[in-house]
This record gives C-alpha cells, structure tokens and sequence, in this order.
C-alpha cells in the first residue's frame, strides 16, 4: 500500500485514489488511478462500457477490495467501520424486496442504520406520492428509484455512490430524480458520485466530473474549470497530419471535413486570427478525450492527490 494519504484530511476530501488498480484474471479493471474528490460536491463519473466505473465505486462501497494502490474514503480505508454509517451505495439494479410494502422497507432501513432519519426517508416518498402500503413489485421504475434514494438519504450518509441511477427511467422520471438528488444534496451536504453514461445528466447535475477510459483517469475536476480550460477552433485543413499552426497549443481531438479542420485544443497562449474560436461543451470535451486515449490527461489542481504527482505543463488546471 502507499502511504501518502493522511486521515486528518477526512474533512476536506470525500475519496482520495492514489495509483489504485484492480485485476480480473487478465482483464485490467482499474490501473494507476489517482485522484482526489472535495467533501461537498456533485461528481459525475464517465466513461465508456468497461472503463472501471462500477469497479472504483465498488472499491469506494468496500465492496471490492484494490489490488494495487489506496484508497481512502472519508479519510479512512473502505469497508471499515469509519466509514460503513458515514457512506451509503445505490447499484444500478436497486435491490429491493418485492414482496415488502414501501412502509416494510423504510422500517427495514430503520433497524439497519443507526444515524436512520425517518423524516427525511418518509419525505423523499410521499413526495413522489407512492402510497406507502404499496408492495415494491407494483411500483414503476421512477417510483422504485425514489424508494432506494428513500433508504440511501435516510441513512444520512456523508458520501452516496449511485451506478447509473437515472439508466432505467422515462426522461420525466429521470428529471424528477434529478431534482431529487440535487434537494437533498443541498440540504444535508452529502457528497454524491453518480456513474452515468447519459451525459446531458452530468452537464446539468453536476459540479465535479471524474472520465475513465481503460480504467485509467483522462479528466478529474471542477467542471467550470475543464471548461473554461478548452477551445474549439475551426480553420482551413493542411495535408500531413495535424494542423501546424496548432503546434504551440495541447491538441486533444481534430477532425477534417471537407476542407476545413476543427479542432479541441488547451490553449498555450492566443490562438492565431485565422482560427474560429468557440467554446465547447461538456460532452464535446469528454468525447474528445475518449476518442483520443494518446491525449494528455487532465486533472485540475483541486483532483490532484499531490503536488508530486502533478502532471507536467499543459496537463493541469488551475
């Protein structure tokens, strides 16, 4: 294990990953994984089928043990009893007992959870008006996911890891979760890591956004920083490769139609006149760095685990 990480950070940082990795026979699940998540903010986690998404959140649950590398949770190890009461994960599939009523299972949370907080579990269901004598198996997809973010709330966690949690659900279903999660975040201050593969959810929901691609991280950090950290610029395409007027600038993606290039970039200073600028996206820059694995990564200075493993110049944000 490295031991670089200290405890005494569990006010500051939610998870801190430093070279974390973990095999499945010969398939590479997470490799050299390093970052750090603030206390308090709204994650994104993204990625591609098979980029380690659930293995890390799993890892994060204590549910799958590293192997290689730390991770710390709350300033402790996963699993552990510094941490079981204080984090709470909802998986994609949202097991629940069928056969109970929706007042069975709130009970349920009750006895398993010390810190349990009825009023607020009780709250997140009569708001979605499901009848708390209503049987599990009779609920629709929106109104279960209301019931499973019912028990993980009520458990008042300080950290709450959802697996695709909006992957199931109708977009008005999907819009009332996501208010949901974003009340209830506000009120009681919880960290929240969401995997999804719906990205316009991440655009909108989240404030700090963590890519994986082969199990690696290509981009950690405040979203408004990744942003503000790109351009997209658009010119006349040059045969031989990329453009060489780009050169002074990191070039993450270009693509060529017709006669023209457009190209993402992290700006190194003024990009010539002969360019039309504008800024991208969200969804632009994260397709950008997964159609483009030999692309610098990017961690802005807040997702760094520390100043020694800082990238070099042009793989940071400030």
């Amino acid at each position: 294990m490295v031991g670089t990480m200290s405890a005494g950070a569990a006010h500051r940082w939610a998870i801190e990953a430093h070279g974390l990795g973990k095999r499945y026979r010969r398939r590479r699940a997470v490799e050299d994984c390093s970052f750090r998540l603030p206390a308090g903010t709204v994650c994104g986690l993204v990625g591609p089928n098979g980029a380690g998404k659930s293995t890390l959140l799993g890892m994060a649950a204590g549910l799958v043990r590293p192997g290689a590398g730390e991770l710390r949770v709350l300033g402790a190890a996963p699993g552990t009893a510094g941490t079981l009461s204080r984090t709470a994960f909802l998986p994609q599939d949202k097991p629940l007992f069928a056969t109970f009523t929706v007042a069975e299972t709130l009970r349920l949370g009750e006895e398993l959870n010390p810190r349990w907080d009825a009023r607020v579990a009780e709250r997140i269901v009569r708001s979605g008006k499901i009848p708390l004598d209503a049987r599990i198996g009779t609920l629709s997809g929106g109104q279960r996911s209301r019931v499973a973010l019912a028990l993980a709330f009520g458990k008042r966690p300080e950290l709450l890891l959802l697996d695709e949690p909006m992957a199931d659900l109708d977009p008005l279903a999907a819009h009332e979760i996501g208010g949901l999660l974003m009340a209830e975040a506000a009120e009681q201050g919880t960290t929240i890591v969401m995997s999804s593969h719906r990205l316009a959810d991440v655009a909108t929901m989240c404030d700090y956004l963590v890519a994986l691609a082969d199990g690696r991280v290509r981009l950690a950090g405040e979203t408004d920083t990744l942003l503000s950290a790109h351009l997209l610029v658009t010119g006349a395409h040059a045969a031989g490769g990329s453009p060489p007027r780009l050169a002074p600038h990191t070039l993450v993606e270009s693509r060529v139609t017709g006669r023209q290039v457009t190209a993402l970039i992290r700006p190194r200073g003024p990009v010539g006149e002969e360019w039309r600028v504008a800024e991208p996206d969200l969804e632009e820059i994260l397709l950008g760095y997964l159609r483009s694995p030999a692309a610098p990564s990017l961690l802005t200075t807040s997702a760094r685990v520390d100043d020694a493993d800082a990238p070099t110049e042009g793989e940071t944000a400030a």
